[in-house]
């Protein structure tokens, strides 16, 4: 075939002649497909994988492209991790999920396995199961988990789709592109920080004001005059929110994050494309934009990204000796690690014994059938403290608010909408 601009080592020459197999033979020829959309010239190694393999997302296209993959012998070539689903089999049936999709899932969860992969089912799986290091290349699909890997860990990933995750996953390598690229990942936008950080919300929040009005991939924000060290959760709810709002893939903190050590490496010694301040009147404005619609059932949902241990700790403290009111619905989602230790340690019985439902292995927003299941349950406003989440859910046609973890917890056990 015609590799275009990308040109190619004497091995991936014998991998597309099928040296390796048919399934590596039809990945690389993918890959090579992507790396000339994006004139990339050159494939670099990749450490690990993490693909979005639900059968919302890549749909039935996709579960042909898995289906035929596993068919020609595929296996994984390096570590590979997937994703949050768009189903939890306890809960499916009875949210009103579709039961021809249930099936098509089910088949996707085994594909995945029998191609060798560990089904995390996790959009933290930084958090939890691998963290990368300084430098490392990595085919990673979900978007809160690339901008992750870029700023807080250093590590070179571009949102990849499925598909084009999954054929790195089988060929170990991908295209030379954007953030694999030391000229992407310089600053463009510099933000002054002049507000005193409370809570998770803030930093989506802050995600929100910096990501909506700069919408593009390619700009990379670097924060400065931060007054205190940002939590781990912090930081992801920050980039989670940048990505969602800006499509932004990479950001900097100045003394914090590890390409930033200081202003003028985080800037790569040029100048910022456009400066900005963010305050906390900045903050307010933004939290008293947001309205309620009259409605009788209205659900608070922590979710996008999962939460960490921490992060449940938290709202079992929040929750313990309360319960949820009637008129309200309260959801968390996680992953099996994070949810087993929950159980261990009594998290996860506290947050039952209030009315909270607890789900597995999904994110809310990514919920099969969501439109269909709001309309069901005749859910009218949807509170989250996550700043991502009530930005993408809003396809579903949700009205959205963005409080403080305690003011959701609050609304979901009073009924009264702050």
């Amino acid at each position: 075939m015609d590799t275009g601009t990308m040109r190619l080592t004497d091995e991936e020459k014998g991998m597309l002649r099928g040296e390796q197999g048919e399934a590596v033979k039809e990945a690389l020829a993918y890959q090579i497909e992507v790396g000339n959309f994006f004139k990339a010239e050159r494939f670099v190694p990749i450490a690990n994988a993490h693909v979005m393999a639900d059968i919302e997302l890549i749909g039935d296209g996709g579960l042909d492209f898995l289906r035929r993959l596993k068919g020609l012998g595929g296996r994984c070539a390096v570590d590979t991790t997937t994703n949050a689903r768009c189903m939890d089999m306890r809960y499916a049936a009875s949210l009103g999920q579709d039961s021809g999709e249930m099936a098509k899932e089910e088949e996707i969860m085994r594909l995945l396995e029998e191609l060798r992969m560990i089904r995390i089912d996790s959009c933290i799986n930084y958090q939890t199961y691998y963290q990368p290091t300084l430098g490392e290349h990595l085919a990673w699909g979900d978007t809160g988990t690339v901008i992750a890997a870029n700023s807080i860990f250093g590590a070179r990933a571009n949102f990849e789709s499925g598909n084009a995750s999954l054929s790195a996953a089988i060929t170990g390598r991908t295209p030379a592109y954007g953030f694999h690229l030391d000229a992407c990942r310089r600053g463009t936008i510099a933000v002054r920080l002049e507000a005193d950080m409370r809570d998770v919300a803030d930093w989506g929040a802050l995600g929100r004001l910096v990501g909506h009005p700069n919408q593009d991939y390619f700009a990379v924000p670097v924060f400065e005059g931060v007054r205190r060290r940002p939590t781990p959760d912090e930081l992801k709810h920050l980039g989670c929110a940048l990505a969602s709002y800006g499509s932004m893939a990479m950001y900097h903190m100045v003394g914090v994050t590890p390409e930033a050590r200081n202003r003028e490496e985080a800037f790569g010694g040029r100048e910022p494309q456009k400066t900005m301040t963010v305050t906390g009147e900045d903050l307010d404005r933004l939290y008293q934009s947001y309205s309620y619609l009259d409605g009788a059932e209205n659900v608070v949902v922590f979710s996008g990204p999962q939460l960490s241990i921490f992060e449940l700790r938290h709202l079992a403290e929040l929750f313990q000796g309360r319960k949820v009111a009637r008129g309200m619905h309260a959801f968390v989602t996680t992953n099996n690690s994070v949810m087993s230790n929950a159980r261990r340690l009594g998290y996860a019985q506290t947050l039952e014994e209030a009315g909270v439902q607890l789900m597995e292995g999904v994110c809310f927003y990514l919920l099969q059938n969501l439109s269909n299941i709001r309309k069901m349950n005749g859910w009218i406003n949807l509170i989250s403290n996550s700043g991502k989440i009530v930005n993408t859910i809003t396809a579903h046609r949700f009205n959205t608010v963005l409080r403080h973890t305690s003011q959701c917890v609050d609304i979901a056990c009073t009924g009264e909408l702050q």
